[in-house]
């Protein structure tokens, strides 16, 4: 094939292949992505026929991940990413240690050596941007609580795995037992120390000078009225920051890319970029899934399956087990323990990278290279099967329990409204309550926005209204509504459900994001399921037809039909 159209034709074999195989296992009721997974088998160098350029691939699929953490950013404000560091930073570097250790003493029982196991077991510590992501999406959970703690605690590894694409091929001579290449002591403090100074430098910068220059400049472009040139100046915000981060400072795309969202994300453009970022990160994502599948050898299945399943148990068993009792450590709901495991039950990008140094600095034999790709595919591909289970393991977990002791009951609460949730929307509800002088309980599982709540004086329970005990201690049934505000599909199912048993004639109004969700609700006693896109349609039209004239009677009457 001519060295021209190699591009081309990489690109063309990998959407052709990923939407046709994409198709397919929808119609068979699996994910897309293990589609998209098995498209990249199909055209890697390991299987008969086409074979696409797995380098050219690579560099595409980096592309989506640097536009997916971009959009992440976009909705992560600095505030958000603040009231999560006391969960992420240790979480995450207590599961990192977790899934280290456990590596090497798996690696250490096949014979290997030290410095192979820690390789290996670093490896396996971290989960995959785009997987995570792409999850939270799909369960609608990216904008909640649980969603910014998975997102803050997966900033934190990709921190750590900054720090150690660094400083392991500094100390490789050493670990190999070079000495005539290993730094002395002054010189590895030395390293330690600029790096960690290189990645504040960046965060300074990108928090002071970029949070005033970026959001000034997409001001400047709107005001030509050009939508190509504000597509393009997105797309130089996220890729430019990027790539400079890299360069200049040594973080990696990912993390540069998040920063630029996050810098963005104040300002009043935020939506508008996400909107012109969101068809390339979709494209794109898919090529991340596809170049995974390239890599994968189907051989390491039949040459060592014990050794892969061991790594399987690792992944999915062990850093799950880890990442559960670490959330419950710090106590929050089992709810965001589990959601948080199924989120780091698979590894991605920074496991290819680590592994590819490991085997080209010679601290990692080449089978463990082999180990580790099969493993992220195959971890890939059964993560969305986690997340399905995990409603139905949280069911499990709480039958016939309440939460530990059970949140003390509120004095005094009658005739009241239970407001769960208290984010953006239940945090714009209570204000009013309070002003027309109504009496509310908040009940949220988010425990710093309860303890900030606790703090001012509001009359909030900390804990999951899906459980009665909750509810119970909320005055259930003493309340004349039940306001749920989350936007947690499975919380707000069981809150209604359980509410409605507690309290026959209690009022239920409900937040949701689809008509499915609204009639499930519905069955389940809510008397009112409220689509946040239905109601924003039928304020703009009433707005529209009185604008227009026409009489009140008929702007409720045309608005009604919507």
């Amino acid at each position: 094939m001519p060295h021209e159209t190699t591009l081309i034709a990489t690109i063309a074999a990998a959407f052709v292949f990923a939407f046709a195989l994409g198709l397919l296992a929808s119609l068979v009721r699996l994910p897309p992505l293990v589609g998209y997974l098995v498209a990249g088998v199909a055209i890697g160098p390991f299987t008969p026929g086409f074979v696409g350029d797995l380098a050219l691939a690579s560099q595409l699929a980096e592309i989506g991940v640097i536009l997916l953490m971009f959009g992440v950013g976009l909705h992560f404000s600095i505030p958000d990413l603040m009231a999560v560091r006391r969960i992420a930073v240790p979480g995450a570097i207590g599961q990192i240690l977790v899934a280290t250790l456990l590596g090497t003493l798996l690696a250490l029982g096949w014979g290997w050596d030290l410095v192979a196991g820690l390789t290996l077991g670093l490896s396996l510590s971290v989960a995959s941007t785009v997987v995570l992501l792409r999850a939270l999406e799909q369960q609608r959970k990216l904008d909640t609580s649980v969603g910014r703690i998975a997102v803050g605690w997966l900033i934190v590894e990709d921190l750590v795995m900054v720090l150690a694409l660094v400083l392991i091929p500094a100390f490789a001579g050493a670990l190999r037992g070079d000495s005539a290449q290993a730094p002395g002591a002054g010189g590895a403090l030395l390293l330690l120390g600029t790096t960690l100074a290189k990645v504040l430098l960046f965060v300074a910068l990108a928090l002071v000078v970029g949070k005033r220059l970026v959001p000034w400049l997409l001001n400047q472009v709107s005001r030509t009225g050009s939508r190509e040139l504000f597509t393009l100046a997105v797309l130089a915000v996220a890729l430019g920051i990027a790539f400079g981060s890299s360069a200049l400072f040594g973080v990696s795309f990912a993390l540069g890319a998040f920063f630029a969202g996050v810098i963005l994300s104040e300002s009043d453009l935020s939506q508008r970029a996400a909107e012109r970022s969101l068809p390339l990160q979709d494209a794109f994502a898919v090529l991340f899934f596809v170049s995974v599948g390239m890599l994968f050898d189907p051989s390491i299945v039949v040459r060592a399956p014990w050794q892969l399943l061991g790594v399987m148990l690792i992944i999915v068993i062990g850093k799950s087990i880890a990442a559960f009792a670490i959330v419950l450590l710090f106590r929050f709901p089992v709810g965001t323990a589990l959601t948080v495991s199924a989120s780091l039950a698979q590894i991605g990008e920074f496991s290819f990278i680590l592994a590819a140094m490991g085997v080209a600095l010679g601290l990692l034999p080449p089978d463990g290279r082999d180990l580790i790709l099969a493993a992220a595919l195959l971890s890939i591909t059964l993560n969305p099967l986690f997340f399905a289970l995990q409603p139905r393991i949280e069911r499990l977990l709480r039958n016939g329990s309440s939460p530990v002791g059970g949140p003390a009951a509120l004095p005094g609460l009658h005739d009241h409204v239970i407001v769960v949730g208290h984010g953006r929307v239940g945090g714009a509800i209570t204000p009013v309550l309070a002003r027309a002088g109504q009496p509310f309980v908040i009940v949220d599982r988010d425990r710093p926005r309860f303890e900030a709540l606790r703090d001012q004086g509001m009359p909030v329970l900390f804990g999951d209204a899906a459980h009665a005990a909750v509810l119970e201690a909320a005055g259930i049934a003493q309340a004349r509504v039940l306001l749920v505000a989350t936007a947690e599909s499975f919380q707000t199912r069981r809150a209604v459900e359980v509410a409605r048993a507690l309290n026959p004639g209690i009022a239920i109004l409900a937040r949701t994001h689809s008509e499915g969700e609204q009639s499930a609700l519905r069955g389940l006693g809510a008397d009112q399921a409220v689509m946040g896109e239905k109601e924003l349609a039928r304020t703009l039209l009433q707005l529209a037809l009185r604008k227009q004239g026409v009489a009140e009677g008929d702007v409720v009457r045309w608005s009604a039909q919507l």
